[in-house]
């Protein structure tokens, strides 16, 4: 709009209204019109540290991504038995499901609405369903190329991480899809193991750091943010280690994304923020809100 000069009589003002007709041109507008500009109404503004906390999410998911890979080269270099990743696997979903349900117990009820024999043979019923058909999932890829595998492997590791839930409410975001994938880059690098014996470890394992690990995690950050970052920290010094036995190269890199994500992104957001300069004003379209509940009984 353009602020027009039209000669009036001095009885008539002009006024923003629709059903009366005025001797003034479409456009015009009086001196009032800027008097309603807003600059960064509905502008969040964010804070450095709750920025850092909430980047954790972001960084555990890469932390379990590198734990996972990490652990099937061990197993294919034949520096981890399955019985011992079996193992560990069972003790630390013991512990993870002690510590989830003692979280629950502190609020007095369990969300999921669960019984403990529910999950138990839920476990039960996968783990036998899983080791079942670990010699098919040993087979499945044989026809497929090495490098197909690993290509394959790596493309749904990277479509896990972009689609997993952070907890930002976006289209993208789809949980399902992005166990799915990890999933099924677990069977594709299962496959390449030397028996079905450490398939079955490699899936049972994916499934835990990938479909429970990350239930937790939302637990504790939930109810205990403290513990919540000391996890975090932890379970990143471990993911280091790991890669550090593997490659010292890429143990350095990945402690510079961690640091990048954790701390560099966060400020590089907040200086942004101060450079936000959206206007609402008069000429914002009209947003109906009406409750169009009772038509849909």
């Amino acid at each position: 709009m353009v602020c027009a000069q039209v000669e009036t009589s001095p009885r008539r003002c002009w006024q923003k209204v629709l059903y009366e007709r005025q001797p003034f041109p479409d456009n015009y507008v009086d001196q009032r019109f800027l008097e309603e500009l807003r600059k960064n109404i509905h502008a969040r503004q964010y804070q450095y540290w709750n920025v850092v906390f909430e980047s954790g999410a972001v960084v555990q998911q890469l932390c379990s991504v590198c734990v996972f890979v990490v652990t099937w080269w061990y197993m294919d270099a034949g520096v981890l038995s399955p019985q011992g990743l079996f193992g560990a696997a069972l003790l630390t979903s013991l512990l993870g499901y002690v510590l989830f349900d003692a979280i629950d117990a502190g609020v007095g009820r369990r969300e999921s609405g669960r019984t403990r024999w529910a999950d138990l043979k839920s476990m039960l019923v996968f783990t036998a369903f899983t080791y079942g058909f670990s010699p098919v999932l040993k087979t499945l890829t044989e026809s497929i190329s090495t490098d197909t595998i690993y290509a394959m492997s790596a493309f749904m590791l990277l479509g896990h991480l972009i689609f997993f839930d952070y907890g930002a409410n976006a289209a993208i975001v789809s949980s399902t899809l992005s166990l799915n994938m990890a999933i099924f880059a677990s069977v594709c690098l299962a496959s390449r193991l030397p028996r079905s014996l450490h398939a079955f470890a490699m899936v049972t394992f994916a499934m835990q750091i990938f479909a429970l690990w990350p239930m937790l995690q939302k637990k504790l950050k939930a109810r205990t943010p403290c513990c919540y970052v000391g996890v975090t920290v932890l379970f990143a010094l471990v993911a280091l280690m790991g890669l550090a036995s593997v490659s010292s190269v890429g143990a350095v890199l990945f402690a510079s994304l961690l640091l990048s994500i954790s701390c560099l992104c966060p400020y590089c957001l907040i200086r942004l923020q101060q450079l936000k300069d959206n206007i609402h004003g008069p000429w914002d379209e009209a947003e109906i809100k009406e409750d169009l509940s009772r038509f849909l009984m």
